[in-house]
């Protein structure tokens, strides 16, 4: 008699989250595509390979506690839980609530999230609280939030794009971080910019190639050319938006020659990408990480988002603006209250309002709330210092490999006097905890997650947890109850964490009072807000068709204007060193640098150069190299790409230790988003040693 079990679920990875079929059978799992939607029945390497992580051989399945000797030793829960919960009392008592962090995850279920952020602010009682989403698509939704009064990633489905015929990509690889999205861009004309001739820059009719940092340049340089060839759209402009005017001072003085002088894009390209999207009867205009991982990344994202508009794009059938959500739960990940500044339903924490309406769901007092804490670079800068936290739980990140400067972020995680990490594979936060807590991951459990178009979707148990593994549900509630608060406030089921995230978000920009468990388990598309009401809410799967989200409907313009970014070329760091992902790895790697089949793949760092540039160096393809910045350097393996930019190299940043591409990534902050500039820095290269 076979032990055979299946569930609709979906990937554990990229914010498209795929539709899936988990399958055991005999002790095996096995997946395959559904057709959800954003994937058609495919499924990347990443997707197809999942079920390896379920059984990975270093699974962590006991609590660990690091003992006198250094060694971290198994321990039953409750003398891990008893540990951590004494040793945040007592640093509590001494020097406040504040001397304890919470660092969270964008993979995080929404109910993980919103526990997690109640947990710091009542059982914690602390601010310091963000999560690794802030290195993420912060800018696009302080831009996004400011342009158009409401941050959701894709304000349409992704069956849209289906339809275009152009779409601009700006700094957005879809092609190699999420591929099932490609099916949705095969009919359109692709305009890509990027200092790279990645993947998707290959399908590109049109690819803009720009010095990285000079992003926000090209975009005014494209406003300016919308402009002045008649491309705008007046009559939508004075309908529907404000703030022109002073926009288009500022992209007045970016001349197409100005333009190419700064960015070495040609003129010819930059007059053919408006005159494509111009033109077009569907066009879009989507950002990525490439646009926004840069201490003007907010403006650089609005000025896209300000072509958008002058284009009459955003709000329209068939046409519009996005951006291209990167982690799992990027976008529900930063709605409901993991975030420095956020409370559940994208409520700000400073608004007096949103603190009552949270307060009365949480059985709590206003005043009981902390403020707005520091973001998560300034957090993880901040600990072990005389001003920042003593200890630090880290639940779904590891920022020991994907925080920018990273040599920094691990002295001051090595300076914590306790720090914590829920997870369910040793990841190299993990290897550096005090106390390591294993947790369920995700065909272990049940919740829901939220797409990049918004839309609300349920994650799907398949399998029993290990017998020593716990949610990180529970793990909350055995922490507060020990530190004093009532077991009812921390609710274990993901249904009734979901139930109480219904309230907390009702009324707020990501309202999803309106939907529940048994709605989304018949089937039902809906996408946030989605109101309760006495009729079923349909969702909102289109946003602003009528109105934007301000009060007067109207979209704004950002009046912005290119600077350099925080760290340009010298004489002892000649070059720029961009990073970002490739096909096989996904984020810190900490997944799929187990997955055999995925590592086979892509095993190592590596440095892409063009051969100009490595010959300079003495470098040859395969050689090891050395990339050292201000910071520190990290080593790579050499590939030659005859299309790179010979003022540019390029390191993936899934690799760990002395091949952490972020050992040299500056962490130079936006000033609005606190996003650290991923996407540019100073360096040079030599060689290093012999190729083994």
């Amino acid at each position: 008699m076979s032990d055979s079990r299946m569930v609709v679920t979906h990937c554990p990875y990229c914010a498209l989250q795929c539709g899936t079929a988990l399958r055991r059978e005999n002790g095996r799992v096995t997946v395959r595509p559904t057709d959800f939607p954003v994937n058609h029945g495919g499924l990347c390497q990443k997707g197809w390979t999942a079920p390896a992580l379920l059984d990975t051989p270093d699974r962590l399945l006991d609590p660990l506690v690091r003992g006198r000797n250094g060694e971290l030793v198994p321990v039953d829960w409750d003398t891990a839980l008893d540990t951590v919960a004494g040793r945040l009392h007592h640093i509590r008592t001494e020097d406040g609530p504040d001397a304890l962090g919470v660092f969270g995850g964008g993979g995080l279920t929404n109910e993980k999230a919103y526990l997690l952020g109640k947990f710091a602010r009542l059982a914690l009682g602390t601010s310091q609280i963000d999560y690794n989403g802030r290195f993420c698509m912060s800018s696009a939704a302080a831009a996004g939030a400011a342009a158009l009064g409401v941050d959701r990633g894709l304000p349409f489905p992704v069956t849209d794009l289906g339809q275009a015929d152009v779409i601009m990509l700006a700094g957005a690889n879809p092609a190699e971080t999420m591929p099932p999205l490609m099916r949705h861009l095969d009919r359109a004309e692709l305009i890509v910019i990027d200092p790279r001739r990645t993947r998707t820059a290959e399908r590109a009719v049109l690819h803009l190639q720009p010095a990285p940092g000079t992003d926000l340049a090209l975009a005014l340089g494209l406003l300016h050319i919308a402009v002045v060839d008649g491309w705008c759209d007046n009559d939508y402009i004075h309908r529907r938006t404000r703030g022109f005017d002073a926009a288009w001072r500022r992209a007045m003085t970016w001349w197409p020659e100005r333009v190419e002088q700064v960015t070495g894009v040609p003129v010819i390209a930059q007059r053919e990408a408006v005159r494509m999207l111009g033109a077009a009867q569907r066009p879009y205009v989507l950002t990525g990480r490439g646009a926004e991982q840069h201490s003007k990344g907010v403006d650089t994202v609005a000025g896209f988002i300000n072509l958008a508009l002058a284009l009459g794009l955003p709000g329209r059938p068939h046409r519009g603006y996005g951006c291209l959500t990167g982690q799992g739960n990027g976008q529900g990940g930063r709605e409901h209250g993991q975030k420095a500044d956020q409370l559940p339903g994208y409520r700000l924490i400073t608004d007096p309002d949103a603190r009552a309406h949270v307060a009365q769901v949480w059985g709590v007092l206003p005043g009981v709330l902390p403020g707005a804490g520091r973001s998560a670079y300034e957090l993880l800068d901040a600990l072990g210092t005389a001003t920042g936290p003593r200890a630090l739980l880290v639940f779904g990140s590891n920022p020991a490999v994907s925080a920018p400067h990273a040599g920094n972020v691990t002295n001051r995680l090595a300076a914590l006097d306790l720090l914590v990490v829920a997870d369910f594979v040793p990841s190299e936060t993990a290897r550096m905890a005090h106390v390591v807590l294993p947790v369920t991951q995700w065909a272990e459990e049940e919740g829901t997650m939220t797409n990049l178009e918004g839309r609300v979707l349920r994650r799907r148990r398949l399998l029993t947890p290990p017998p020593r593994v716990r949610s990180d549900l529970e793990v909350l509630r055995e922490l507060a109850t020990r530190l004093g608060e009532p077991a009812h406030r921390y609710p274990t089921a993901p249904r009734d964490v979901f139930e109480e995230l219904r309230r907390a978000s009702c009324g707020g920009k990501a309202d999803y009072s309106g939907i529940s468990y048994e709605r989304l388990d018949a089937g039902e598309v809906l996408h946030w807000p989605c109101p309760a009401s006495n009729q079923p809410h349909p969702g909102t799967p289109r946003l602003f068709l009528d109105r934007f989200a301000h009060p007067d409907g109207r979209a704004r313009f950002a009046e912005v204007d290119h600077r350099e970014p925080a760290e340009t070329p010298d004489a002892d760091f000649p070059l720029y060193a961009t990073t970002g992902r490739v096909l096989a790895q996904y984020q810190s790697g900490a997944q799929t640098r187990r997955v055999a089949e995925l590592n086979a793949v892509e095993p190592e760092p590596f440095v892409e150069m063009h051969p100009d540039t490595a010959e300079r160096a003495g470098l040859r393809d395969g050689a090891m190299a050395r990339v050292s910045s201000a910071r520190q350097s990290t080593v790579a393996r050499v590939r030659i790409v005859q299309t790179m930019r010979v003022d540019t190299v390029f390191l993936p940043f899934h690799f760990p230790g002395a091949g952490r591409a972020n050992l040299v990534t500056n962490p130079a902050l936006d000033p609005l988003s606190r996003m650290p500039e991923f996407k540019v820095c100073a360096v040079r290269i030599e060689p290093y040693g012999d190729p083994p």
